[in-house]
């Protein structure tokens, strides 16, 4: 048995969700489009995605990443990885048909293992029907929010409660007509240690003193589940929803980010796959200067060398996963960084260049290559830039050859 062989449960997974994207969510695409241009509303939820969402879950497609047996299917991240993949062929309709969508993956992890009883059944429950949805406010826009230590949203201890002010955004999700509740990570004591100043907080999305500003665009997309700027004035929240305890929001941020990040990078892999599949019809079928496109040498590098590094980046990734379940999260620190480094950028390219190959075909929305490009453009950013990961590789690579280390 090799390595990363998937168990029958897993293949029969794999073989069911390809079938489900062959015969629901491709043909969907072109509805939901129509849909949404006649709602005239970018955060409309479309009648297709419900109609989505019943199949997969008559299927038994649903809560696909929950590693929990009680709660979920109990997949492993290697086993679940693949599934990841393939719906990231179809990022705006796949996951959330299947109840896989960040940042509700997330959320309910943290539900799952840090909410109270309450917690879980006012909101667990229904974001795992789905029948809810969520969102998470770290992100805050007057500081580096790439150092989590910067954040600034006070949470101030008042009695039986705390007191929140601050200014959030890009908290995905909150625009998203069945957002009903938040997970707010803010500061609860200036004075504490580094990594522990920061606490996390549930708060419902309609609080008094919650305020949604705006929603952002991303590359000059409005996306349907929205990118929120939100201000907090003076919200009251129960001490009783603070989520695993004062001063636990750093440690339940690593806690969320491990198993995200296999997800996020398995998606990029599948529109990588689907790009590459794209550019290979579309330099099939077009002649210019007498000649297939697909002829030109240069295309045929592109081809070959995208072929190359998605196999690259799929092994790596599916390592980290492996890591994960065998040796746990911080074992596998620099190899989690290392696939949030590289994914993106790989997936990047092959898409820049299959727009390429479709000319000015590939700037407009009747190809996802454009939607793609600026989803995997964000993705460098989200969960952290480039740059933090590559400083913690770094970190680790320069910590082998200190003095006295060998």
């Amino acid at each position: 048995m090799s390595l990363f062989e998937m168990s029958e449960r897993a293949q029969q997974y794999q073989s069911d969700l390809l079938d489900f994207m062959d015969s629901h969510v491709y043909p969907a695409e072109a509805v939901y489009e129509t849909q949404m241009a006649e709602a005239g509303n970018p955060h409309f939820q479309p009648p297709i995605l419900e109609e989505l969402k019943a199949e997969a879950r008559s299927r038994g497609l649903w809560n696909l990443f929950h590693p929990h047996p009680e709660w979920g299917p109990g997949l492993t991240n290697l086993e679940y990885a693949p599934l990841a993949e393939i719906m990231g062929r179809c990022p705006h309709l796949a996951p959330e048909a299947t109840n896989c969508a960040a940042p509700d993956t997330g959320n309910m992890e943290v539900f799952t293992l840090f909410g109270s009883d309450e917690h879980k059944e006012k909101y667990l429950k229904p974001l795992l029907e789905g029948t809810i949805r969520s969102a998470f406010a770290m992100t805050e826009p007057q500081v580096a929010s790439s150092d989590a230590t910067n954040v600034q949203l006070s949470m101030v201890r008042d009695g039986d409660h705390y007191v929140l002010n601050g200014r959030k955004w890009f908290a995905s999700n909150a625009l998203h007509q069945n957002c009903k509740v938040m997970i707010v990570m803010g500061k609860t004591d200036p004075d504490a240690a580094t990594h522990r100043q920061q606490s996390m907080m549930v708060v419902p999305i309609d609080a008094p003193g919650v305020t949604i500003m705006r929603g952002l665009t991303v590359m000059g997309y409005q996306d349907r589940e929205g990118h929120a700027e939100i201000d907090f004035k003076d919200v009251r929240v129960p001490a009783k929803d603070v989520l695993k305890g004062e001063g636990e929001g750093f440690a339940i941020a690593q806690a969320r980010l491990g198993p995200g990040r296999i997800h996020h990078c398995m998606r990029a892999i599948g529109m990588a796959e689907r790009a590459l599949e794209l550019l290979c019809k579309r330099a099939q079928s077009r002649v210019a200067f007498g000649r297939p496109i697909a002829d030109n040498a240069n295309i045929r590098d592109w081809i070959a060398e995208a072929r190359i590094e998605i196999e690259m980046i799929r092994l790596l990734t599916l390592k980290t996963a492996y890591l994960m379940d065998t040796v746990g999260n911080k074992a596998a620190q620099v190899e989690i960084a290392a696939i949030k480094v590289a994914a993106p950028n790989i997936a990047l390219t092959i898409v820049d260049r299959a727009m390429q190959v479709h000319g000015a075909g590939g700037l407009t929305e009747d190809f996802p290559l454009a939607g793609f490009w600026a989803h995997l453009r964000t993705l460098r950013l989200a969960d952290g830039p480039d740059e933090v990961h590559k400083r913690a590789i770094a970190r680790q690579e320069l910590r082998k050859y200190r003095e006295g280390a060998r």
